[in-house]
């Protein structure tokens, strides 16, 4: 598997460039490969960033140990690690930083003199939207006390964490499976033992809702290939700010239904941005321009939008 992408990279490293690649499925049509690639050119750098996107029939029987051990052989820099492999990349890693490591995934991994350093950036990625937008670097700080988020799954995971660590004293998670809500919040309050921490279905999350200063939504509904909003609308009000993950489209239901409803919103592709500064400044050593990155997503969407309407 990916033996052509892994000869692609040899002749990319002996021609002098830095090669990374994104590991996991359905990401054909990843934005990330061209937003680092942008980047690395702005700094200077000859950056290629590869695709390996895993059939869906073979996720579950993919070595990912042995894909590690090639593109190590190869001699990437590294990996972006996206669905489903966050969790099961662990076992093949020599450490973790301590958010990697709290969160129990990993979603960059850098090898270095040998040795393969598991990071997570989508917590860092989304904390830094949520400081630049609502957060205390933003020109109007929105009230945490109470937040609820919809959505406990592997994204769902880093954005809690992230929000945890911005002061909140009472967080509901919400799941469409319970369990795994009851099972994120039980992994994450000895952590954060000041905050109150509970979990539930959807059944009752209007009562949440009702009561919170904030909503986070961390689940796939309202993207493009899965549209609609997990969040009724009519739950939706003024005085309710709402934060996204999604990003693309960039507007979803959701954000469109509570900027009708007067409410201040948070889109998704600032994550996206951030994560991606955070993983591109550990494969380089660089720091990048998240305001240029910003920019390059920009385009790269406003270019998809452009190509699905001249396909219509």
């Amino acid at each position: 598997m990916f033996q052509s992408e892994f000869d692609t990279a040899a002749r990319r490293i002996n021609d002098g460039a830095m090669v990374c690649a994104l590991v996991g499925q359905g990401i054909s049509r990843s934005l990330t490969p061209p937003m680092h690639e942008r980047e690395a050119a702005m700094a200077g750098l000859d950056h290629t960033y590869l695709v390996l996107d895993v059939p869906a029939s073979e996720s579950a029987t993919t070595d990912l140990g042995r894909l590690l051990d090639r593109a190590q052989q190869v001699g990437l820099r590294g990996l972006n690690v996206t669905h489903p492999f966050k969790q099961r990349v662990l076992a093949h890693l020599d450490a973790l930083s301590p958010g990697a490591e709290r969160l129990g995934a990993v979603n960059t991994v850098v090898f270095d003199d040998g040795r393969r350093i598991g990071h997570n950036t989508d917590w860092s990625g989304f904390a830094r939207n949520f400081d630049l937008g609502f957060g205390d670097d933003s020109e109007t700080p929105v009230p945490r006390s109470t937040v609820v988020q919809f959505g406990a799954g592997g994204a769902g995971a880093a954005v809690a964490y992230a929000m945890l660590t911005r002061s909140v004293r009472r967080f509901h998670l919400v799941d469409a499976d319970p369990q795994r809500a009851r099972s994120l919040a039980a992994s994450l309050q000895p952590l954060f033992p000041a905050t109150e921490l509970t979990s539930g279905g959807t059944d009752n999350a209007e009562i949440w809702i009702a009561a919170a200063d904030g909503l986070v939504h961390a689940t796939p509904i309202g993207m493009a290939d899965h549209p609609g909003t997990a969040v009724p609308a009519c739950l939706l009000r003024r005085d309710l700010w709402v934060a996204e993950v999604v990003y693309r489209p960039v507007v979803t239901e959701l954000i469109a239904n509570a900027r009708a409803a007067g409410a201040r919103t948070l889109t998704g592709d600032g994550m996206a941005v951030h994560q991606a500064v955070d993983a591109l400044r550990l494969f380089t050593g660089l720091e990048p321009d998240a305001g240029r990155m910003t920019r390059h997503i920009g385009d790269l969407i406003a270019a998809e939008s452009a190509a699905v309407l001249r396909s219509a």
